[in-house]
This record gives C-alpha cells, structure tokens and sequence, in this order.
C-alpha cells in the first residue's frame, strides 16, 4: 500500500467538499433562522428559481470552480439539484 502525502490527502478532501460544497452553503441559509427568514423573503420577491441559481452561481465564483456534474440527491431541503464543482 502506498503512503499517500498530505498534499495528496488534502486535495482528495477538497475535491469531495468542492461536489458538495453548493448543498453546504443551502444547508446553513436553512439552519439559520436570519439567513432563512432573508432567504424566503427573496424568493417571495425574486423568485425560487432566481435566488438558487444566484447563490449557486457566487458559490462557484467565491472559491473559483468549474462545473464537474449535478447531483441529484442532496440532503438540503431548500434545493431538488445542484451542480457539482472540481
């Protein structure tokens, strides 16, 4: 068995936090009753569709990364899909 490096450990981590980063940042505007009170206010004004593809979207762009899939499962209760990242 090969000895893996910490760098190698650490991008493995990385990779797997980056699939479900979108459904980490879903989960936490749910368990914060401020960040869900604002939350529902902006679908209400803005629309479902608009407000998850817009925190979708600065998630991607707020850790810089690219498209990799859709996972079509996630444990948040806000959102039915999201993209993946690498």
């Amino acid at each position: 068995m090969t000895t893996r490096t910490a760098e190698e450990i650490a991008s493995e981590a990385i990779a797997k936090l980056n699939k479900r980063i979108t459904n980490e940042v879903f989960l936490i505007i749910q368990k914060d009753r401020d960040l869900m009170h604002d939350y529902l206010r902006a679908v209400e004004t803005q629309g479902l569709d608009t407000v998850n593809q817009t925190i979708g979207k600065r998630v991607k762009a707020s850790y810089n990364l690219t498209n990799d899939g859709t996972e079509n499962d996630p444990s948040c209760t806000l959102i039915t899909t999201h993209t993946t990242f690498k």
